[in-house]
């Protein structure tokens, strides 16, 4: 281990602070026949539900010149369950960091039931909840956009596992630090700033959006500022 480099994320100490962000690494094990991904500090695998999942339609990303990419994939998966049968396995096989299991829910009990699976399965160190899910009951509105709603997945899944909870929050709100605290009082052990920025691009000769789903998630570097500017806000408040 590098001391210059080790960090100590809840408690589990990480050779370095490299982790891809999910979604954006697959499962992990598929990048080992490319390099020793064993560099990494850890590895947050990609979004995970109770159902497979196989995603929007396409097209469901697009290019954003020199400065981002916009992604509408849908939270493809193959379900809590696959992946703990088949992928976690092959994870571990070529990847010996902690994992940090990435869990989606589209109702406060399906998140506690994923959590509950993750928290029975060796090398998973972490559970990282992503609440900018659409909370089906409840309107469609994703659980990051209310405090109340945040607080309550926070709750169910502290509640399934004595794991770590680190809890995703959504830049798409007016106030990311009142979510951000009902996370906290309803016991994250951390919070990950933050998910992509919604957007929208145009064919201009179909004059139709590029994205089958007309909306997708911003990433790039046109972010970071706004990143840096909620991550300090919170820092401020909690």
């Amino acid at each position: 281990m590098n001391t210059k480099l080790s960090v100590n994320l809840c408690g589990i100490m990480l050779d370095n602070p490299v982790i891809p962000a999910s979604g954006t690494f697959g499962f992990g094990h598929e990048f080992a026949p490319l390099y020793d991904i064993n560099c990494l500090g850890a590895l947050s695998f990609k979004g995970t539900t109770r159902a497979p999942r196989f995603g929007n339609p396409t097209p469901r990303i697009a290019e954003c010149g020199g400065y981002g990419m916009l992604n509408a994939v849908g939270l493809q998966n193959p379900g809590v369950q696959a992946v703990a049968d088949t992928q976690l396995p092959k994870l571990r096989q070529v990847f010996h960091k902690p994992i940090i299991a990435n869990i989606s829910g589209f109702d406060v009990e399906e998140y506690a039931s994923n959590a509950a699976v993750m928290d029975q399965q060796e090398g998973v160190a972490i559970i990282e909840v992503n609440i900018s899910c659409p909370n089906v009951h409840n309107g469609g509105m994703a659980f990051g956009t209310q405090p109340e709603a945040a607080a309550e997945v926070t709750r169910a899944v502290k509640a399934v596992t004595g794991k770590p909870v680190i809890v995703k929050l959504s830049p798409n709100v007016t106030d990311i630090v009142a979510i951000a605290r009902a996370c906290e009082d309803a016991g994250a052990d951390a919070l990950c700033l933050i998910n992509t920025v919604l957007g929208m691009r145009i064919d201009i000769r179909r004059r139709r959006p590029v994205l089958a789903n007309r909306y997708g998630g911003y990433s790039g570097p046109g972010i970071f500022p706004i990143a840096l500017r909620m991550v300090n806000q919170v820092a401020q408040a909690c």
